[in-house]
């Protein structure tokens, strides 16, 4: 997984370490400033619909109709969730106003991280990932000409992406399992790939789903992780990974409940 990709001209991608110093800054007075909020392909990934629909003060499935669109991007199996721009003639973003993004707080991953791009790949450590780090340059940016200094780890607590990291990187590992097609001869079309699109990106759905049936007392749950799931959208979109996992795979943490033996 890495980080999208702004349209416009790609002047240079240069790999960097998280001790290395970038020089840049992005502020009202820079000539360019919201280009970048303009006419751009912006994926979006679970915990960006958390962020974004609590800031807003709307439901995930009110976010998920109002402001996105479904696009097969590089998996077949599954698809990928864009921000949908406004119909004016410079495809805005639609939370962009003259003064700069309205829901800045809770902007997307991809807004926050720019011009780093964060890569994850599977690899033979403890945690089964590597983690690499770009430097994106666009042609129209002239951010990077500002003089304002950073190291890659300065710049990822700046932009608090400790907990986008995190949960990017436990959606990675769910990702995964849809790049072998999981849903046999029904393809998109499968109702268990509803289900899984449900438990990843409309939590607000999911967590309707999880309390007003029988579905938590299928798996043995510890009580306190259940009052998390009614307190927590973070925990909620946690347990979805797993769950999405276990059906899809069998494999994972949740554990189902044990029948009742008959004692007689």
């Amino acid at each position: 997984m890495k980080n999208n990709i702004f349209n416009g001209q790609i002047s240079g991608r240069k790999e960097i370490h998280t001790k290395d110093k970038i020089r840049f800054d992005c502020h009202p007075e820079v000539a360019c400033f919201t280009r970048c909020c303009k006419d751009a392909d912006m994926y979006l990934y679970p915990y960006d619909i958390i962020r974004m629909k609590k800031g807003l003060g709307i439901s995930s499935d009110r976010f998920l109709e109002q402001y996105s669109i479904q696009a097969i991007r590089d998996n077949p199996y599954f698809p990928s969730l864009m921000l949908k721009m406004s119909d004016d003639q410079e495809k805005s973003c639609p939370f962009l106003s003259p003064e700069g993004c309205t829901i800045y707080k809770d902007r997307p991953f991809s807004c926050r991280s720019y011009p780093l791009e964060r890569a994850v790949a599977r690899s033979g450590d403890e945690n089964g990932r590597k983690v690499l780090y770009f430097i994106m340059r666009h042609s129209y940016c002239l951010g990077h000409k500002e003089s304002r200094e950073w190291t890659v780890t300065e710049w990822i607590e700046d932009q608090e992406m400790e907990l986008y990291n995190e949960m990017n990187d436990l959606w990675v590992d769910i990702d995964s399992t849809f790049r072998v097609n999981p849903w046999g001869s029904q393809g998109i079309d499968s109702p268990a790939l509803k289900m899984a699109f449900m438990a990843c990106f409309n939590i607000d759905m999911f967590k309707k789903f999880i309390f007003e049936s029988s579905f938590l007392s299928r798996f043995d749950l510890p009580g306190e992780r259940i009052e998390k799931l009614k307190r927590s959208d973070v925990e909620l979109m946690k347990f979805g990974f797993d769950w999405t996992k276990f059906f899809l795979t069998g494999s994972g943490p949740l554990v189902l409940t044990r029948p009742e033996t008959d004692p007689s």
